[in-house]
């Protein structure tokens, strides 16, 4: 068997390898594979530096030519601010910073002139400079972010197809909103708005979220907007629908009146002929049914919104925040409930610290998916489980009510079987 022996250089020659160790790496192996993206991005223009655990910007980048990069990825590290390097990329026309700890964006972010497309979703900000608005941005993605306002010089970004601030402490929409002439989609979800802008009715969008914030009417006007397409407008204090008038021309109002016209005209009826049934019929004047159907959606939603609500706090015995969603989406509660109902049928249970207060998006998946292996353990038919996403993303709780009301239906009817 072969034997290590003694290294053979002179002692000198070893303390002087290690010495040069400790300078240039603290005794780590230089990382091949952030060198390996850096020299991609000096080839291909598309720099990738994606979930790197980097808190700073590479040194070694100064190693390579990256003058022409055209595209920027940077998400998923723990940058707590935009290196000033990235602002010296002036071809610079993509930059996604998502997921990072950045809590101020630098003035000389102005030097970007060709960017089009900024990703800041996920980090720290309470603030968005005016510098940012001198940019020929077509996208501008903020959201997940401690926002309180969007600076008024926001009309200047002409070229803006794309908003997206949901989830953030916004409490107004600043006055020089509606001068983005070029504005396709609206995100504004989640905030704190009371009020929506008349001036929003004069942009051609085309999507438009403002579900779960605080308002209560939307202006008569919002009726000009013929180009819209996709409306949410859930989990608001809405006390009457608007009249929205849709691309053909018809308005809501006159497509509800209709609505029974056609019912009793026969249409849809089993006669043989190949009409359109009255809900086709609406469907082809409006895909998105008429806004008066919108609001009976949202009350039947608030009502089993309750309902998963009453299921929960009187099992659990504890008062849930009014925002259900969003105390929801980490799982734990989910998970508790489940060992209410049949202990130890979620084993592990990730759960918030004061250290760490906010699970990460993977622990947040785990205690969803275990929840909901628990759910088919103890007998919910697949036809009624929501999806993971449903619940991480806040988009389908009305499908994890109705998964919640099957788990307790299921469970009740077993322990009646059993008394």
């Amino acid at each position: 068997m072969a034997t290590l022996g003694p290294d053979p250089r002179p002692h000198s020659q070893l303390a002087s390898a290690s010495i040069q160790s400790n300078i240039s790496g603290n005794n780590l192996p230089p990382n091949r594979g952030l060198e390996r993206a850096l020299e991609e991005g000096a080839n291909s223009g598309f720099m990738n530096l994606s979930a790197r655990k980097l808190k700073e910007y590479p040194r070694t980048a100064s190693n390579y030519d990256l003058s022409d990069t055209v595209e920027a990825d940077l998400s998923r590290n723990r940058l707590a601010e935009v290196p000033l390097e990235v602002c010296h990329l002036v071809a610079l026309e993509t930059l996604n910073l998502y997921h990072n700890c950045i809590k101020t964006i630098p003035d000389t972010i102005i030097s970007l002139q060709s960017l089009t497309s900024l990703n800041l979703s996920r980090n720290q900000l309470c603030a968005l400079p005016a510098s940012l608005c001198g940019l020929p941005l077509r996208v501008l993605i903020a959201s997940n972010n401690k926002l309180v306002c969007i600076p008024e010089a926001i009309g200047q970004l002409r070229s803006l197809m794309e908003l997206d601030v949901s989830c953030n402490e916004i409490t107004a929409l600043p006055r020089h909103i509606g001068r983005l002439k070029a504005l396709r989609e609206l995100n504004v979800r989640r905030n704190l708005l009371c009020v929506l802008p008349e001036d929003l009715a004069e942009l051609p969008l085309v999507k438009f979220d403002f579900s779960c914030n605080k308002v209560s009417t939307i202006p008569v006007c919002y009726r000009k907007m013929s180009q819209l397409q996709s409306l949410q407008l859930e989990n608001n204090p809405l006390q009457s629908p608007p009249i929205i008038k849709y691309p053909n021309g018809r308005y809501t109002e006159d497509i509800d009146q209709n609505k029974k016209q056609d019912t009793d005209s026969g249409v849809g009826s089993d006669n043989g002929d190949k009409r359109l049934s009255a809900t086709e019929s609406l469907e082809s004047v409006d895909p998105q049914f008429t806004m008066r159907r919108k609001m009976e959606q949202l009350r039947e939603e608030l009502e089993l919104m309750e309902q998963l609500r009453d299921s929960i706090e009187s099992r659990l015995k504890v008062a849930l925040p009014e925002d259900l969603g969003s105390s929801l989406m980490d799982g734990v509660v989910l998970c508790h409930l489940a060992n209410h109902i049949r202990p130890r049928s979620v084993v592990s249970i990730h759960v918030p610290s004061p250290a760490v207060p906010k699970l990460s998006m993977a622990k947040c998946r785990r205690n969803v998916e275990n929840f909901l292996d628990a759910c088919r353990k103890m007998g919910v038919p697949e036809d009624k489980l929501c999806l993971p996403h449903h619940i991480l993303e806040e988009k389908g709780m009305i499908k994890v009510s109705v998964t919640v009301q099957a788990l307790v239906d299921e469970t009740s009817t077993k322990q009646a079987l059993f008394t």
